[in-house]
C-alpha cells in the first residue's frame, strides 16, 4: 500500500480535498473563474479577513493552482492567475454548482450558458471512449497495477 508523507494510506479524494476542501478556497476559485485576479476584489467580494485570505491564497499558490504575478511596482502589488492545474478544477466547481442548485436552492442563482450556441449548459460525465453518459453505477473503480 502507498502512504502519504504522514503515513496515511494514499487516497486521491483525500489529497484533493486537502487542497480545495475549505469553503473560502472554493469561493476564491469561483471568483477566479469569473475573471477576477486581484486581492482587493477577493477581500471585498467575499468579506474575508486578511489572515484567512492570505492563508488561502498561499495554499493555492503553493499547490500550483494559482500563480502570483506582479502587476504594479509602486506600491508592489500582485494578482492571482489560474494555472493549468487550477483551470482543470472548473468541472469540479461546475459539479458543485449543479449539486447545490438541485438540492440547496429553490431558484438557482446562476445559469450556465454555452457560449458556442447560447443555450443553457448542464455538466455531464461522459465516457472518453464512446461519449455515452456515465453515472456512478456505470463505472467500476479498479486499482492500478502496483498502486497497492
Amino acid at each position: 500500500m502507498k502512504h502519504d508523507e504522514l503515513g496515511n494510506v494514499y487516497c486521491s479524494v483525500a489529497r484533493t480535498w486537502s487542497v480545495i476542501g475549505e469553503r473560502w478556497t472554493m469561493m476564491i476559485l469561483r471568483e477566479c473563474f469569473r475573471g477576477h485576479r486581484r486581492y482587493e476584489h477577493f477581500r471585498t467580494k467575499l468579506g474575508l479577513g486578511a489572515n484567512v485570505l492570505n492563508d488561502r491564497l498561499r495554499v493555492l499558490v503553493d499547490e500550483g493552482v494559482l500563480e502570483r504575478v506582479r502587476y504594479e511596482d509602486a506600491p508592489v502589488r500582485h494578482e492571482y492567475r489560474l494555472t493549468t492545474k487550477g483551470a482543470d478544477l472548473y468541472p469540479v466547481l461546475v459539479a458543485l454548482i449543479g449539486w447545490g442548485d438541485r438540492y440547496e436552492n429553490d431558484v438557482p442563482p446562476v445559469r450556465l450558458v454555452h457560449r458556442g450556441c447560447g443555450h443553457p449548459a448542464e455538466p455531464r460525465l461522459t465516457c472518453a471512449h464512446c461519449a455515452e453518459p456515465v453515472a456512478w453505477r456505470d463505472m467500476a473503480a479498479e486499482f492500478e497495477p502496483g498502486a497497492w
